[in-house]
């Protein structure tokens, strides 16, 4: 879409107001979206007598979309820069928003997510992330970690304000409230925090070299993948395999460990808290570090966090908060790794291509619990979760070994 707004250079690095400003995006854009079928979905079914199943699945699809989308999206903000493109997926959600409004009949509502799932694709963290990366090069670590803080409050913040809505004005009407969110809130913030650039396409030569030391890698077209980019995408999908699946699964896990419903809801409260002190943390000690020790920090929190629900309930708490942690460190190893592994010229196009795997793994991962679980067990299901935890801490190891001989080349 064009670019309504007056063109200006960007600023050397970015702002403390424009990075609340992009923080207030994510909040608004994944309230509205990833995390808003976990509030409507009962009354949805309720009203319309539509399949529970094919309801909570819309949001996969959405996901899956989202995934197929991402290396797309990452080549249109290499070449034009993030402003228009997020700017645009914003609008695309706001869209999908409103066509689940209108809804007559379920064809209808899971074309809403597969229109949303295009909008989740240009305007969620990965695109924001490249489009941050792309413009600010070493400078837009502090940026990503300090987004990351401040959207860690989604759910706190969406899951009883989409509560209070339905029960005010309905589940169509919730929809229709997230539209205008996304359509006169988000796309003025990005219009407004994010810098009118014309993508790196065509001036490499003046992009930033990767916190390693060495040149720039860069791809003809950013269609390419990259020295050990493949390997990176596993390492991020294990990760968000993990995530997704704990997201699901935590409260049954934790009362097939024995501990009581009740009890399962309250520790599961610390996830949030844990995920917001661990980017705290990055953002005020982490930043001479390489991204990389990160990475071994959040996988190893992650392993030690299941575990520690795996084998010994009783210390659930210290479980869910090393988890909460790692998976808070995991939201920003994701953005800022790639940076440091391959630089400015290339990093859009990285992101979009490093996207794709982990957002399809997400898609499938509700649907093979859900299978899993009833076939072989919660405690088995745990056990399997577990054998993913330290795959993911073996590749992050192996991860952490290249970027160390490179650095070190």
């Amino acid at each position: 879409m064009p670019d309504p707004s007056p063109a200006r250079p960007p600023p050397s690095a970015p702002t403390l107001a424009g990075n609340a400003a992009l923080g207030i995006t994510q909040i608004l854009l994944w309230g509205g979206s990833f995390f808003l079928m976990a509030v409507l979905a009962e009354s949805i079914v309720r009203s319309t007598g539509w399949p529970l199943g094919v309801v909570v699945g819309a949001l996969s699809l959405a996901i899956l979309v989202s995934g197929l989308l991402s290396p797309w999206v990452g080549r249109k903000i290499r070449r034009h820069g993030g402003r228009p493109v997020l700017m645009a997926g914003a609008l695309v959600i706001a869209l999908g928003q409103v066509l689940m409004a209108l809804a007559p009949n379920l064809p209808v509502f899971l074309g809403a997510w597969v229109v949303t799932g295009i909008g989740m694709a240009g305007a969620l963290y990965d695109p924001l992330f490249a489009a941050i990366g792309q413009a600010y090069g070493s400078s837009a670590r502090g940026a990503m970690t300090q987004i990351a803080i401040a959207s860690g409050f989604a759910i706190t913040l969406c899951w009883p304000a989409s509560s209070l809505l339905v029960e005010t004005v309905g589940w169509r009407g919730t929809c229709l409230v997230y539209a205008a969110l996304a359509a006169f809130v988000v796309v003025p913030l990005f219009a407004w925090a994010l810098p009118a650039q014309t993508g790196t396409a065509g001036s490499v030569a003046k992009v930033a070299a990767p916190e390693t030391g060495a040149a720039p890698l860069v791809s003809p077209a950013g269609r390419g993948p990259l020295p050990g980019e493949r390997i990176l995408a596993v390492t991020f999908t294990s990760a968000a395999v993990i995530m997704t699946a704990i997201s699901v699964q935590l409260l049954l896990l934790l009362q097939a460990k024995g501990v009581a419903a009740g009890t399962a809801v309250a520790l599961s409260t610390l996830i949030g808290p844990s995920q917001v002190g661990a980017r705290i943390l990055e953002l005020l000690f982490g930043r001479r570090a390489h991204p990389v020790w990160a990475l071994l920090v959040s996988s190893g929190s992650v392993g030690l966090g299941i575990l520690i629900l795996a084998f010994a309930p009783s210390f659930a708490w210290a479980g869910i908060v090393l988890y909460g942690a790692g998976n808070g460190m995991r939201t920003v190893v994701r953005g800022t790794l790639p940076l440091a592994l391959y630089g400015q010229g290339d990093y859009a196009a990285v992101m979009g291509r490093l996207a794709r795997m982990p957002l399809l793994g997400q898609a499938a991962t509700p649907l093979a619990c859900g299978y899993l679980g009833a076939w072989l067990g919660l405690d088995v299901l745990l056990d399997l979760m577990l054998a993913v935890a330290a795959l993911n801490v073996v590749l992050s190891l192996v991860v952490a070994r290249r970027a160390i001989q490179t650095s070190g080349a």
